[in-house]
């Protein structure tokens, strides 16, 4: 049986997540778990647990959702640099300026590098009304640096209230509506807000020894909101997730938001150990051989999980009321893998080029580096990707440009230049790539390999 994107679940996968959610919240001992898989840009499960019988949350109960609220707010960010309005590269100082912390770049302070402390100066910002830190200077404190800027990932919630107070300087409006207005509308997100609106999940602690709960404050983070103040459901955030995946011109393109999917932080050891990374208001995870993007969230009463593997073209959605309980990350990326192995993404089927550049398609094809074999391939978007004939070895995709360059996308390459250097006659003698000479035949005789070729040529030993 063929199945393509759009069709539902076979009912084998469907059980099977529902035993996953079932587990997890029995075991986490939360009061309710709701959950939503998208594939092909749709939902299509929903499910749920719930310890009042009779009443499961559906995919419209908001649940609150903490720091799933960075990658709102990185958007925004995104959105003004594809305006022109900012660049990456600029100090926040140029933008915003007597903050303290201006010398970090607007990167770095996406990508958790600006050196900022984790939290907001006493008393615990999560669990305190936002009225006691009205201005930036409450949230950062009198020493808000941790770290030397740009020399480590250091997660910083008040890095993410300065780049809402960024979007606020330069839109001139509060954040909250200028993400309803720029991100929430066009996307069709109406039941992701500030503040809760019902049906909602109440926020608990459950006792760590005892099967007792406790309801939890929800505050209203003031200045901190846009580092987790939003309330959301699994059907809204399933939207979200497709968008992560594909983009959307309305609000943000696919180069971007691939951008925003990328590693941008160095990790620390126990991140490399762990296959995590951070990139611009997203977390990357290697789990079970698959790539995944996302981001969680917590606040006092909420665990929120949101995991999207491109490539299986698969997302997944987690949210409990309780503070803390099911690892509802890693129940979310388990999600994704159930449906990715149960029914594995159908490919699509291959088909020519409409047209090729004959000066491209004469460049690909094996080249050598040194004695090292590669092969240089023209690709389904019209760009070329270069990799080593067997083995591992340094591989990168390249865009056209410069002129009649190539620039490398990824890899070892990335932002390097690749030029077909020409003979007098006009075909190809040879790339330079970044200084690296590839030909055509190991170590081939001329003079575009440095330092020559010795003119007794290839010999055996006698």
């Amino acid at each position: 049986m063929t199945i393509t994107p759009g069709e539902e679940l076979l009912p084998t996968t469907r059980r099977a997540l529902l035993h996953h959610i079932a587990t997890a919240q029995a075991e986490g001992r939360s009061p309710s778990l709701v959950a939503a898989v998208v594939r092909g840009g749709r939902t299509v499960w929903h499910g749920s647990r719930t310890c009042v019988d009779g009443h499961g949350p559906d995919e419209n109960v908001q649940y609150r959702i903490g720091s799933i609220t960075k990658t709102f707010t990185a958007v925004l960010v995104l959105r003004l640099r594809d305006e022109g309005v900012l660049d990456l590269g600029d100090p926040l100082e140029k933008h915003l300026p007597g903050t303290g912390a201006g010398e970090a770049t607007i990167a770095e302070l996406l990508a958790h590098t600006a050196g900022l402390a984790a939290e907001s100066p006493a008393p615990w910002w999560e669990r305190t009304p936002g009225s006691l830190r009205p201005e930036l200077a409450d949230v950062l404190g009198e020493q808000p640096h941790r770290h030397p800027v740009g020399r480590r990932f250091h997660y910083s919630n008040p890095g993410y209230t300065l780049l809402g107070a960024l979007v606020e300087e330069l839109r001139g409006a509060p954040w909250e509506q200028v993400l309803r207005e720029e991100v929430l509308e066009p996307l069709g997100l109406t039941r992701t807000s500030g503040q809760p609106q019902a049906p909602h999940a109440g926020g608990w602690a459950v006792h760590p020894w005892a099967d007792v709960m406790l309801p939890e404050p929800s505050e209203d983070l003031g200045r901190m909101a846009p580092a987790g103040q939003l309330w959301s459901t699994t059907g809204d955030l399933a939207r979200f997730a497709a968008f992560l995946a594909k983009g959307d011109d309305r609000v943000l393109s696919a180069g971007s938001v691939l951008e925003m999917r990328t590693p941008a932080a160095p990790p620390e050891a126990e991140e490399v150990a762990a296959g995590s990374a951070y990139g611009l208001g997203m977390q990357i995870q290697l789990r079970d051989g698959r790539m995944l993007v996302g981001h969680g969230g917590s606040l006092p009463g909420f665990l929120a999980g949101m995991m999207i593997g491109v490539e299986d073209d698969l997302a997944a959605v987690v949210l409990a009321n309780c503070t803390s309980g099911p690892a509802v990350s890693a129940v979310a990326a388990d999600l994704v893998r159930i449906v990715a192995e149960a029914e594995p993404r159908i490919p699509e089927p291959w088909r020519p080029l409409p047209e090729v550049d004959h000066d491209v398609l004469e460049l690909a094809g094996p080249w050598y580096w040194g004695t090292s074999a590669f092969a240089l391939r023209v690709t389904a978007d019209g760009g070329l990707s270069l990799g080593p004939l067997a083995g591992n070895g340094r591989r990168s995709r390249f865009r056209n440009g410069p002129g009649d360059g190539w620039t490398g996308l990824d890899g070892y390459f990335a932002g390097e230049l690749l030029t077909a250097v020409r003979r007098p006659d006009g075909t190809v003698g040879h790339l330079d790539l970044g200084s690296f000479v590839f030909t055509r035949q190991p170590y081939e005789d001329g003079p575009s390999v440095p330092g020559g070729v010795d003119p007794e040529g290839w010999r055996g030993i006698r």
